[in-house]
């Protein structure tokens, strides 16, 4: 314990980490996009404090960075600092709380470690801009064609290609920009990797299930087909995009323009993650609801970023939610943001152009 702590009344932990995020109110979510989008930055780009990879950050119910670790020897050692740290950070009134975590349950404040084996975001981006051979493809798939063998293109290009063929058909209403949050999904998702396998048995360049892919209509020796892939992943977008806008526009349709719609582009990527159930219920569940509630009546006094991760947030724990709902969406974002700085062109120069239409 930090020898500032010592000698000073011990502070009781909570007994669960949930009891500390009901504890807070609503108007703790001031900040915590920005916050958690720093967090999230230096794990994926190694960078910040998480230039070593054997070490955990500390951040509270904000996402503001407390403070770090260096790794011990195993896991139980580095829980036991990590729980030592809270514990000090508690009788320093550093946070308001403690929670104890183990390998079963997290602690407050809460931990995540830096050393992210399967992310390589510049490999990734590479892949989607065709600079890696990975990444480019040709062929054909129900009635649209992408490349040739002698010139073949690449994942952007066939993400474009396949929206512009299906609006044109009018099998889907999406809006354009739209296409920017699918590159950062593909990007986050895969990497994009081909034969990419989840444990939960998402398969291909989008982690589409198979029962997603059998409602697209791709026959089970084409799941890992990559034209099939983005033109399932749109037909999912559009399909979570009827289910969602009108109970979205029920509850946020008072908002500015410009801020409804990033909120909404934000619980598109929640509903591709999670499934756009459970995205509906924060919107209109009896209980679920209270903090989207909150943030409709109060939406001047946060971004746009606050108010779709304030909704997540303080639901964390109920309804399946976790952590890894608000990391998806914050590392989709970091991926798009970095996309768009290595890029020699303005690859998404059509965003905003088009608006999100009435269902």
């Amino acid at each position: 314990m930090p020898a500032s702590a010592l000698g000073q009344p011990l502070v009781q932990p909570y007994q669960n980490w949930t009891d500390v995020v009901r504890s807070k109110p609503y108007a703790e979510s001031q900040g915590v996009y920005d916050n958690v989008m720093n967090v999230r930055r230096w794990i994926l780009t190694r960078s910040g404090h998480c230039t070593e990879r054997n070490r955990h950050l500390l951040f509270d119910m904000r996402g503001n960075f407390l403070e770090f670790i260096e790794d011990a020897s195993d896991s139980p050692q580095t829980q036991l600092i990590l729980n030592q740290t809270r514990q000090g950070m508690a009788q320093q009134g550093r946070v308001h709380a403690w929670v104890e975590g183990n390998n079963q349950t997290l602690g407050y404040p809460f931990a995540i470690r830096c050393h992210q084996p399967y992310v390589d975001l510049s490999l990734a981006i590479a892949r989607y801009l065709g600079k890696h051979p990975e990444g480019r493809l040709s062929g054909n798939w129900d009635g649209i064609k992408v490349g040739t063998p002698k010139n073949q293109a690449s994942l952007h290009d066939t993400l474009r290609l396949v929206y512009a063929r299906r609006a044109q058909q009018k099998r889907i209403s999406l809006p354009e920009d739209l296409l920017a949050d699918l590159a950062g999904m593909l990007i986050i998702e895969s990497g994009g990797v081909r034969e990419a396998h989840s444990k939960a048995n998402a398969r291909g360049i989008l982690q589409l299930t198979p029962q997603v892919l059998k409602d697209c209509g791709v026959p089970q020796n084409k799941q890992l087909h990559r034209i099939a892939q983005v033109d399932c992943a749109l037909w999912l977008f559009e399909r979570n995009h009827r289910m969602l806008h009108p109970v979205f526009i029920a509850r946020f349709g008072h908002l500015p323009e410009e801020k409804r719609e990033q909120v909404y582009r934000l619980l598109l990527i929640q509903a591709y993650h999670g499934g756009p159930g459970r995205v509906r219920s924060l919107l209109i569940d009896e209980e679920l609801s209270k903090p989207a509630t909150y943030f409709a009546e109060h939406h001047q006094d946060f971004s746009a970023g606050d108010i779709a991760f304030g909704m997540v947030f303080h639901n964390l724990g109920r309804n399946r939610l976790g952590f890894a709902s608000l990391y998806y969406t914050a590392d989709i974002r970091i991926a798009l943001q970095l996309l768009e700085s290595q890029s020699s062109s303005q690859l998404f120069s059509w965003q905003r152009s088009q608006k999100l239409k009435p269902i």
